[in-house]
């Protein structure tokens, strides 16, 4: 029996673990939509080892296909004009940074407003990105799975709270009703994001870029 127990709280944590990272995703899409647009960020990061070791391999997996020769004549240009003196060097980088993140979020179907400055980065792409660093999740789990049985914890005191009325009360009993969709609704968003972007699914609606960040 403890066997038994022990396996099935393993199953348990895995696939817990494995919706924790989706749920990552979802829940502060808005709020991140900005990572990429940083100076800090993963996309000029790649441009800056780029420019340093002349391999554009680093940064063409930032774009689509199609804008593959602008970026390759982009960069032919930067390395020329970076020579001739550390001011050019410093305008012709920013220029190139400005250029491929540009193209990068055009190919998501995002507006570009500019680089923004380093530490821009929320609070959940900066532990997916330390994660990816270290080799080890638990960081994020640990901070998806609090963040998620806050949200629970709310809506069902909410929802609990507002359970018992008089059914003459109108007023309570929709503010009962509306508790209970946000409830229930809160609870469908958290199960859906397990299926919503499963790598399959993301490669086949986003191809070339199956991200949003």
């Amino acid at each position: 029996m403890n066997q038994t127990n022990g396996m099935i709280r393993n199953l348990v944590a895995k696939r817990f673990m494995a919706l924790s990272v989706v749920v990552l995703a979802l829940t502060w899409n808005q709020s991140v939509a900005a990572h990429c647009d940083t100076v800090d960020g993963p996309v000029v990061r790649a441009a800056r080892r780029a420019l340093e070791n002349g391999n554009i391999n680093l940064v063409l997996i930032w774009v689509q296909k199609k804008d593959e020769a602008e970026i390759r004549n982009h960069f032919q240009k930067t390395l020329a004009v970076r020579k001739l003196n550390a001011q050019a060097k410093d305008l012709a980088d920013m220029y190139f940074f400005e250029t491929l993140v540009r193209l990068h979020r055009a190919g998501e179907g995002a507006g570009y407003a500019g680089l923004k400055p380093a530490g821009k980065i929320e609070p959940p792409i900066a532990a997916a990105d330390k994660a990816l660093e270290s080799g080890k999740l638990e960081s994020v789990v640990k901070l998806i799975s609090e963040r998620m049985h806050t949200g629970l914890e709310r809506h069902f005191k909410e929802t609990t709270l507002r359970k018992k009325y008089n059914p003459d009360d109108i007023a309570a009993g929709r503010a009962f009703a509306s508790a209970y969709v946000e409830y229930t609704h809160y609870v469908e968003r958290l199960y859906d994001a397990g299926e919503t972007l499963a790598p399959g699914r993301v490669q086949k609606e986003a191809p070339g870029l199956a991200h949003s960040h």
